[in-house]
């Protein structure tokens, strides 16, 4: 079941046409990626300043499909989907108000976990692995 995380569009998140400047929305997929690890019972701290392993983003997209403004409610569905034992994906739906057909926004990002020191490709780590199986479809 996916992972959903809500929050207000704020106006600091907009263009100066009034709608939210589309780097933002990849931002808004990050935190609700954040939100995800916490839910499952992954020390935010620990996990973002680990000084052996390190999981940056390779590829990251979106797809626009309706505008979002300050003070509106979004909605971000989180799927995440592991691609090979050291790399993983994260499908992102972004709502306005409530889960429609189309919504506002689709996102993907690719993450590969490598040794922070060699930078080479390390396994993912266990728990990386129960937050998949935890929030994958």
């Amino acid at each position: 079941m996916p992972f959903t995380y809500t929050r207000t569009v704020r106006f600091q998140d907009t263009d100066a046409a009034g709608v939210v400047y589309f780097t933002n929305v990849l931002a808004l997929c990050h935190e609700a990626y954040e939100a995800s690890l916490a839910a499952s019972s992954i020390n935010l701290k620990a996990f973002f300043s680990n000084r052996e392993l390190a999981i940056p983003i390779v590829h990251a997209n979106v797809d626009f499909y309706h505008p979002m403004f300050a003070g509106d409610r979004s909605i971000v569905q989180l799927t995440p989907k592991e691609i090979s034992g050291s790399e993983f994906e994260i499908s992102y739906q972004v709502f306005v108000g409530e889960v429609t057909a189309k919504g506002a926004a689709k996102a993907l990002t690719k993450h590969v976990c490598i040794d922070a020191v060699s930078r080479t490709r390390k396994q993912l780590s266990e728990e990386l692995m129960h937050w998949m199986r935890q929030f994958e479809i």
